[in-house]
Order: structure tokens, then C-alpha cells, then sequence
């Protein structure tokens, strides 16, 4: 947490429970029966059901009881609960009045200046629809909100001060350094962090034993490593690799989502690091095609398996700083028989220099 602001006190009425919201750990909460995406059906309808970031959700829980909550600046990677936790805050905070005292916007689609000026200053400047001794502080909500215009921005800094009285903001975004110091400094930064893997792994339990679904260890592993710490990409695997199979094993799930499986990886490496130019390019492109593998997705995966490979450290650096050229020119769509070329052009440079060194 950084750059923390001093909030004027709330004017908020008494919190009434979300409808429906469940405690932590009970049953699936909302969001329309079995057809329903996950990502929407296991949301959070409560602070005390986000998976983690206890510190900050905490936090965000003591200023809201206070009715001190200032203006928020979220952010953090996709998928670690930056709108789960506003949402969750907007539902303690206004119950039942709860789409009469929000506004939600997805910058990214509505990110010009006309909005600032209209929607957001219109909604702003407009009276509380509230039924208390005092009239509650509205949200205006702005996910992704790295993606507005400088001039949106800029305009939106003058809004925050004129209706800082009447309107809470909530800005959300995965880049804070896209955001302008104007509109940092007018709000308490947190950021949420990708989410470890024990809490990954609790979560997805808690939603497997909901849905009655057969995962044995290998496969509850898999959704884990390659989730990243993005809860909203791990439940997305678990569902589709449920609708492909019924029984979710490790392979199950590297196949449904293209991934390379550990033990591809393994015998990429030593064909890599043993095998002849010709050989090797042979091998991988067999496999690549055989099993559907993007370049990309190797490259990364056996970048990683080189931290587990004993070899001097220049030379690892080296090989590392041509693995990331390699990476880097990918993402420009070159041509991929050529790259996969510069790939064991580069091992084969890496083999002659362990060579060397151990003689």
C-alpha cells in the first residue's frame, strides 16, 4: 500500500446485507444455475470471501465501517481481485440500493473525454436516491481505467475534486504507470499482487467439491502452475476442461489448453542440449506438430527449465538474454521455422561454451 490520502468523513447509510451473499466457503453464490461462466458464478459477493490479500481487504473493510473510504487506485495483474473487492465493498456498503448508487464503467470501451464529461459528471452531480436520516455517497467505478485517454484523465481529475463531497471514485487498471500522477496522488494505491498458490489451490477445492467434479492431484496441480496466480484463468481452465473431459488429469488439462506438458519439455531440452542441428529441428517441429505446440509456449517453458540445469552463470546469461530475443521477436509474428532455428542455433552455441568451460 502506498501513497495513502486523507479521506473527509462518509456519509453513508447502514449497511444492509447483499441478497443472497453466502459466507465464506457455503455454497455457489448467484449467478445462474449450471450454464453460467464460473469466473461469474464463484465471484465473491463478500470482503470476507476474497481468496486472499487479507492485509489490503482489511484494510478497505476498517475505512468502509469508519465511513472514511477515500478514492481507490487498484491495481495489480488480470485476476487477483480488483473488482471482486470493489463490488464486494459497493454490496456491504449500499444493499438493496446498490444499482441505484453505482456507476460501472469498462474504461477500456468508454475511455474519451465525452464520457468523463457526461456519464460520469451527470451520474456525479446528480442527488442520492437514499432513504436515510442523510443522503450516502454514490461509487463510480472504473475498471481498467489504464486505458483512458490522457485528456479523459486529466478531465476526470477536475470531476474527482468537485464531487468528492457527493462521490467516492474506484479506479481499476493492470498498469499504474498509465494512470497520471494528477489522479495517483488524489487516491490510496493498493496493489493486489498475483495470488499464491495455496489460496489458487483452496478456491479451486472449495468450487470442484461444489460441482461434483473428479480432479485428481496431477490435474488440481496443472490448473495451478499454469494459472499463474490468475484465479479468473484458472477457473476458466477448470471449466473447459470439464466440458472436454470428464475426468480432469494433468494431461487433460495441458491438452485442453495447449500447453506444453512437463515431460515435452524435458525431451525438448535434451534433444536441445545433445542432439545434432538437424536432429533437433527435426524432433521439435514433429512434435509441434503432432501435439499442436506454439513456439512461444516452449520457448517459455524451457526457459524455466534452464534455471534447474547446472552450467556457469555467463554462460546462463547468455542463454537466457538469447531465449528473450528469441521471445521478443515472436511476439512480432516472424517466422517460427526460422525462430525455432535461432532456438537450437543458440543451444548449440550454449553446449560449446559448457564444453569450454569444463575443459
Amino acid at each position: 500500500m502506498a501513497g495513502t490520502t486523507t479521506a473527509t468523513p462518509m456519509d453513508v447509510d447502514a449497511a444492509a446485507p447483499a441478497p443472497g451473499a453466502a459466507a465464506k466457503g457455503k455454497a455457489p453464490l448467484s449467478a445462474g444455475g449450471r450454464a453460467a461462466p464460473w469466473v461469474e458464478k464463484y465471484r465473491p459477493q463478500s470482503l470476507a470471501d476474497v481468496a486472499a490479500h487479507r492485509d489490503i481487504v482489511d484494510t478497505i473493510d476498517r475505512l468502509t465501517n469508519e465511513n472514511r473510504l477515500p478514492h481507490l487506485l487498484l491495481y495489480g495483474p488480470p485476476g487477483t481481485g480488483k473488482t471482486s473487492t470493489i463490488l464486494a465493498v459497493a454490496r456491504k456498503l449500499y444493499g438493496s440500493q446498490y444499482s441505484n448508487m453505482i456507476l460501472e464503467l469498462n474504461a477500456s470501451d468508454e475511455r474519451g473525454i465525452d464520457v468523463v464529461r457526461q456519464q460520469i459528471q451527470d451520474f456525479a452531480g446528480a442527488r442520492s436516491l437514499s432513504f436515510g436520516a442523510r443522503p450516502a455517497v454514490k461509487l463510480v467505478l472504473l475498471d481498467e481505467a489504464d486505458a483512458m485517454t490522457k485528456d479523459a484523465q486529466f478531465a476526470l481529475r477536475r470531476v474527482i475534486e468537485k464531487y468528492t463531497r457527493s462521490t467516492r471514485f474506484a479506479l481499476i487498471c493492470n498498469h499504474v504507470n498509465k494512470i497520471i500522477p494528477a489522479l495517483q496522488s488524489r487516491c490510496t494505491r493498493f496493489r493486489f499482487a498475483p495470488l499464491d498458490g495455496s489460496h489458487v489451490r483452496e478456491r479451486l477445492q472449495h468450487i470442484i467439491k461444489s460441482e461434483g467434479l473428479s480432479v485428481d492431484d496431477g490435474g488440481l496441480t496443472a490448473l495451478v502452475r499454469l494459472s499463474n496466480g490468475d484465479m479468473r484463468k484458472a477457473l476458466n481452465m477448470l471449466q473447459s476442461t470439464h466440458m472436454a473431459s470428464q475426468q480432469i488429469t494433468e494431461e487433460a488439462v495441458y491438452l485442453c489448453t495447449g500447453n506444453p506438458m512437463p515431460k515435452d519439455i524435458e525431451e525438448i531440452a535434451f534433444w536441445l542440449l545433445n542432439e545434432p542441428f538437424s536432429t533437433s529441428f527435426k524432433y521439435i517441429s514433429d512434435m509441434k506438430m503432432r501435439k499442436g505446440l506454439a513456439l512461444v509456449d516452449i520457448i517459455r517453458e524451457v526457459t524455466m527449465f534452464v534455471f534447474k540445469i547446472q552450467m556457469p552463470s555467463n554462460v546462463r546469461v547468455k542463454l537466457i538474454n538469447d531465449l528473450a530475443d528469441i521471445e521478443y521477436r515472436l511476439s512480432f509474428a516472424c517466422n517460427d521455422k526460422l525462430q525455432l532455428g535461432a532456438l537450437i542455433s543458440t543451444f548449440t552455441d550454449t553446449r560449446t561454451a559448457m564444453v569450454a568451460a569444463a575443459s
